[in-house]
């Protein structure tokens, strides 16, 4: 990390510090894993193709869907026992992958493993933004740094572990896991919100979020983004697995796609905030953003040579520019995001408000997938190969709209909490 980057950390509270290094080291361990589960799962264990997807499945189905009880939980007892409780639940599931062999053994330890994540998510963003005050845009574009460092360095060292035995990455990364559990309870201070009580009723804490129409709709019009940044694990690399030739193009493209992605990030984020934070109000940032991810998808449009040298640089190059693009739109976004949540939470049950528009964009991700899959598949069914594309930049324009209205309607800027930036 650059100097610059790590002034910024040591300026923030020590709360701070550690929930940063709580982000990188859950990203570490688990994509560490991930990354090479489904090949344990296929390979050495055997399974058929619909029990690996299965068990993948269960996963995402047990985060997203608990999400809003994550935040519920965390809002009601305090963020820190839910970020404890996460990392130690975690911790447990990574274990128990490495060492159970049947079905419904693994179905358990990937449920704990999406739990986990539906436990401590909600409370570490919320704890982010209740010490980081008036600083929550620098302090989210420090965490997207971390965030991204940790899906980086993940499978670097789980390739080199996997290598050896899956198991030891397991083993691995569960102590990593368990390792950042003992320094949270020890080192963590405790915090919950400024309106949340040990006594405080969930049916309150529900009906206070389910009736905050400002809010609702700043999710689903965000819901899209989460489509779009998505396609970086699904769209583009199969595009670059039928433009590729051969398998080594491909996985060269990818290794492409995910280092550019990811170090534009850690080398880009906090500078490209500051930029944005000094020019721009937060609604447009966002929009801006939102509009450059559509954007992002437009060099797949080109056509690819058919020989020489610029067949391979026609088959890698539109991808790997269309992953650089959503990491800057993503990096243009995401901090303000971040930020708008809180506004719009007016401080009130916090964690509870990230559950929910976890919830909501996991769902609209799951459905969106099926569409973008579809698409792909009418693109070679018809030979039309412009249509995904064409539909994905869509898809951002139209949320870019979508805030840029918000906004222009007043429903982004509670009264109480008017933008101190000008345009």
């Amino acid at each position: 990390m650059t100097t610059g980057i790590l002034t910024q950390i040591r300026s923030f509270d020590r709360s701070v510090q550690l929930l940063l290094l709580n982000q990188f080291t859950i990203n570490l361990g688990f994509y560490m894993l991930m990354s090479y589960l489904a090949q344990h799962l296929s390979g050495e264990l055997a399974l058929t193709g619909w029990l690996v997807g299965l068990i993948l499945g269960m996963r995402n189905f047990s985060q997203q869907g608990m999400f809003l009880l994550g935040g519920t939980l965390a809002d009601r007892f305090g963020y820190k026992p839910l970020i404890v409780a996460g990392c130690t639940l975690r911790t447990v599931g990574f274990a128990a992958l490495g060492v159970v062999d049947s079905v419904p053994g693994l179905l358990a330890a990937s449920a704990a493993t999406g739990f986990a994540g539906a436990l401590f998510n909600p409370a570490v963003r919320a704890y982010l933004s209740r010490d980081a005050g008036e600083r929550r845009v620098e302090a989210f574009a420090l965490f997207n740094v971390f965030y991204q460092a940790g899906i980086l360095a993940g499978p670097l060292i789980g390739l080199a572990l996997t290598r050896v035995d899956f198991k030891l990455t397991c083993l691995v990364s569960a102590a990593v896991l368990a390792a950042l559990t003992l320094v949270q309870l020890r080192s963590l201070p405790r915090a919950r919100g400024a309106d949340t009580r040990p006594g405080e009723s969930i049916t309150r804490q529900w009906r206070q979020v389910l009736t905050n129409r400002p809010f609702l709709l700043f999710a689903a019009s965000m819901t899209g983004s989460y489509v779009l940044s998505f396609q970086i694990y699904l769209a583009l690399p199969m595009t670059l697995r039928d433009t590729a030739r051969d398998g080594t193009t491909a996985t060269i493209g990818t290794a492409m796609l995910f280092a550019a992605s990811g170090l534009a990030t850690i080398l880009g984020q906090t500078r490209l905030t500051a930029w944005c934070k000094q020019r721009w109000t937060v609604h447009r940032s966002i929009s801006t953003g939102l509009a450059l991810m559509g954007a992002a998808f437009l060099p797949l449009l080109a056509p690819i040579p058919t020989a020489g040298p610029g067949r391979w640089i026609g088959a890698v190059a539109p991808p790997v520019l269309a992953g650089l693009l959503l990491a800057v739109a993503t990096m243009i976004v995401y901090p303000f995001e971040m930020d708008t949540i809180v506004t719009l939470t007016q401080d009130r049950f916090v964690a509870t408000h990230y559950g929910l528009y976890n919830t909501i964009c996991g769902i609209g991700i799951t459905a969106g997938n099926l569409l973008t899959g579809a698409a792909l598949d009418a693109a070679r069914r018809t030979g039309l190969p412009a249509l995904p594309w064409l539909c994905l930049t869509t898809l951002g324009l139209a949320c870019a709209a979508a805030v840029h209205l918000l906004h222009r309607s007043g429903r982004l800027t509670p009264a109480a909490q008017e933008p101190a930036m000008a345009t």
